[in-house]
C-alpha cells in the first residue's frame, strides 16, 4: 500500500502550499463574479485541485533514483502492452478459482491484478464527477468521454516516455487496459455525479443569490478588505521600486510612501469616479450619495484615516529603532521608549485584528473604521 499512500502524502503537502498561493486570487475571482464567497464552490474547486495533484502523483510516483533507468532493465524490455482485457487473464491466473464452485469466486478480490485494475478504474471516477459539475447536463457525456480519454492518454504517454525524456527509459509501461479502465471509470463518474452533487447547492442557486446581492447593491466586508490590501500592496511595491535604484534613507522612503498613499487613496478615486485600483478590481466604488463636492471631502477623510494608521506605525518604528550607546545619558530613556513603543505596536495590531474580525463577521452591521470615519458608501452601480 505504500505505493499508494506515499503519493497521496506528497500530494497533500504540495496542495497545502499551492492552496496558500491561489487562495487570494480565488477570493478576488469569486467576489468579482458572485459578490460573495460560495463555500460549496470553493470546496469543490479546491478539492478538484487536490484530486488532480493526487491522481498525477499516483501515476508518476515513486520516481526512479537515477535518470539512467535503462541500466536497471533487461535488454529488450517491453514498455507497452497493447492486448486489451489482459487484466482479466492476469486476475484468473493462479487464483485457484473453480468456475463450478461459486465459493471460490471470493478469491478474485485477493489477487494483486484485481487491485491494480480496480484502482485504475477508480482513478478517474472522481474526474467524471467534477466534469459533470462543470458541464451540468447529461447530454455532454461525449465531451466527458473525450476529456477522460485524453487525460488517461496523457498519463500513459508521460509514463512510457520517461516523463518526456527526463528518464532515458520508461519506468512504467503503456497499458491499453489502463486506458480502458480509466476511461470507463471517468464516464461512470459522470453519470453517477448527480447523487453526489445533490449534497451541494446548484449553480443556479448560487447565481440567483449573486443576482439578489447585485440588486440590493450589497458589498460585503471581505471584498472591501481585499481591495484595501491590493491598494496597500501596490503602494508598497511602487515605493520599493522607486527607491531601488537611488540612495535613500528612512525619511525619503516615508515621504515617497506618503506621496503614493495620497495618489492611490485620494487622487485616483477623484479622477476615476470613486474607484481605487483595488476597488476597481473588486468591482465596486465609493460614493457619498449626495454630491460630487461632498464625495471629494469624504474621500479625503478616508485617505486621512488610512494614512494616520500608517503614520502611527511609522512613528512607533522610528522610536523603537533608535540606537544609543550604553554610556549615553539618554540610554535608559531609550529602553523605556523601545519597550513602550513595542507594547503600543502590539496593542495597535491586536486592535486592528479584532476590528477586522468584527467587521468581517458582523453580517453588515459594522464598517471598517476608515469608511465609518468618512461616511462613504460602497456601491456596485
Amino acid at each position: 500500500m505504500a505505493a499508494y499512500t506515499q503519493p497521496i502524502y506528497v500530494a497533500m503537502i504540495t496542495f497545502i502550499f499551492l492552496a496558500i498561493v491561489i487562495f487570494v486570487p480565488w477570493l478576488i475571482y469569486t467576489y468579482r463574479k458572485y459578490g460573495y464567497l460560495p463555500l460549496s464552490t470553493t470546496l469543490i474547486i479546491f478539492s478538484f485541485v487536490f484530486y488532480f495533484i493526487t491522481a498525477l502523483f499516483l501515476v508518476l510516483l515513486p520516481l526512479p533514483e537515477s535518470r539512467n533507468t535503462c541500466i536497471t532493465q533487461q535488454p529488450g524490455t517491453q514498455h507497452y502492452s497493447l492486448m486489451p482485457f489482459r487484466f482479466i487473464a492476469d486476475i484468473f491466473a493462479n487464483s485457484g478459482i473453480v468456475l463450478s464452485q461459486p465459493a471460490t469466486y471470493a478469491l478474485l478480490v485477493k489477487q494483486p491484478a484485481f487491485y491494480q485494475a480496480f484502482f485504475n478504474f477508480l482513478l478517474l471516477l472522481p474526474f467524471g464527477v467534477y466534469l459533470r459539475y462543470f458541464f451540468q447536463q447529461k447530454k455532454y457525456w461525449k465531451k466527458a468521454l473525450g476529456f477522460t480519454f485524453a487525460l488517461t492518454l496523457f498519463y500513459e504517454i508521460t509514463q512510457v516516455t520517461g516523463i518526456y525524456g527526463i528518464y532515458n527509459c520508461a519506468y512504467r509501461i503503456f497499458d491499453v487496459d489502463d486506458l480502458m479502465l480509466n476511461t470507463v471509470g471517468g464516464v461512470l463518474g459522470f453519470f453517477i455525479a448527480p447523487a453526489i452533487l445533490a449534497l451541494f447547492p446548484s449553480k443556479e442557486s448560487i447565481n440567483a443569490k449573486a443576482e439578489r446581492l447585485m440588486a440590493l447593491d450589497d458589498v460585503r466586508a471581505l471584498p472591501v478588505l481585499i481591495a484595501l490590501l491590493i491598494d496597500v500592496f501596490i503602494i508598497d511595491f511602487v515605493s520599493q521600486l522607486s527607491t531601488a535604484f537611488v540612495e535613500s534613507n528612512i525619511v525619503i522612503i516615508f515621504l515617497i510612501k506618503s506621496l503614493f498613499c495620497f495618489i492611490v487613496f485620494f487622487i485616483i478615486p477623484l479622477v476615476w469616479n470613486g474607484h481605487t485600483i483595488g476597488s476597481k478590481i473588486m468591482r465596486f466604488r465609493y460614493d457619498s450619495k449626495i454630491s460630487d463636492s461632498d464625495t471629494r471631502k469624504r474621500m479625503f477623510k478616508r485617505f486621512v484615516a488610512i494614512y494616520l494608521t500608517y503614520f502611527t506605525f511609522f512613528v512607533l518604528s522610528v522610536f523603537g529603532d533608535m540606537n544609543l550607546q550604553i554610556g549615553s545619558p539618554y540610554y535608559e530613556l531609550k529602553v523605556f521608549l523601545a519597550l513602550g513603543t513595542g507594547l503600543l505596536n502590539i496593542l495597535l495590531i491586536v486592535v486592528l485584528f479584532f476590528h477586522v474580525l468584527l467587521v468581517a463577521f458582523g453580517k453588515g452591521k459594522r464598517r471598517f473604521y476608515f469608511d465609518e470615519a468618512s461616511d462613504l458608501h460602497t456601491t456596485r452601480k
